[in-house]
């Protein structure tokens, strides 16, 4: 069996208290449907796209702001998690086809058994999400980007734009990609996810009609919280390829 991701999901973390408004937004901006809810709070929902396979969840969470985290979604979930030991990450919880492991640095994702997703959905008014980014600590950056590229070691490894910037990029077909950001200070891990437009002001624009507002407007990304107060970004980055404008 290989180890090799076959899927991936961006996953929404927010307040449980704040979970109906978290969806109404995030289904607006993807174009997406709710699934039935699930877990014992109905905590869990997936957002449903019409034509091809979802690739973003949302979860209600008990304690602190949310942020986001990834699932990886792959044939052999003990081999996996396993290999993801040897690398440095730890196991919070095992429940057999679905284990929550934390990274080097602390930040969570998940490991869970592939279930033949394929499709990707499309780009929707121009954008589409497809990078979750992991903001690291000037101390763990160097770990955790050697963390990531040994994990998927049949993903590409390569430098962002910037210095600050690592980008773990999937093979073609994978819809969520990863971007590691060194940050200026020593905090713990979180993580956010990233929209590519391909015109962020008309995007933001259309995101604060739907009760989002922007906290941030740099020359090339927007930094923006949702109507749940979380943080995430519309970058300037072709949403068909999740490229810059001159890379792929």
């Amino acid at each position: 069996m290989s180890r090799s991701v076959l899927w991936t999901y961006a996953f929404i973390d927010r307040p449980l208290p704040l979970l109906d408004g978290t969806c109404e937004f995030w289904t607006a901006v993807t174009g997406t449907r709710l699934s039935a809810p699930r877990g014992e709070r109905q905590e869990f929902v997936t957002l449903l796209p019409d034509g091809s396979d979802a690739c973003v969840k949302v979860q209600g969470v008990l304690d602190g702001e949310g942020g986001a985290h990834l699932d990886l979604a792959v044939d052999d979930v003990p081999e996996f998690v396993a290999s993801a030991h040897r690398l440095g990450a730890r196991t919070v919880t095992d429940l057999g086809t679905l284990v929550v492991l934390r990274s080097p640095a602390g930040q969570l994702f998940c490991a869970v058994r592939w279930q033949g997703e394929s499709r990707r959905p499309p780009v929707v008014r121009g954008s589409r999400v497809d990078q979750v980014c992991l903001d690291l600590a000037p101390s763990s950056y160097d770990a955790e980007v050697a963390f990531w590229s040994g994990l998927l070691p049949d993903w590409e490894s390569l430098p962002g734009s910037l210095p600050e910037f690592h980008v773990i990029k999937p093979p073609p077909g994978l819809p969520v990609r990863i971007l590691l950001q060194r940050l200026d200070e020593e905090r713990p891990a979180s993580a956010h996810l990233d929209l590519a437009c391909a015109d962020i002001e008309a995007t933001r624009a259309a995101h604060e009609r739907l009760g989002a507002r922007a906290v941030f407007l740099g020359r090339h990304w927007t930094v923006m919280r949702d109507p749940a107060g979380g943080p995430y970004c519309l970058t300037g980055r072709d949403p068909e390829t999740g490229g810059l404008p001159d890379r792929s």
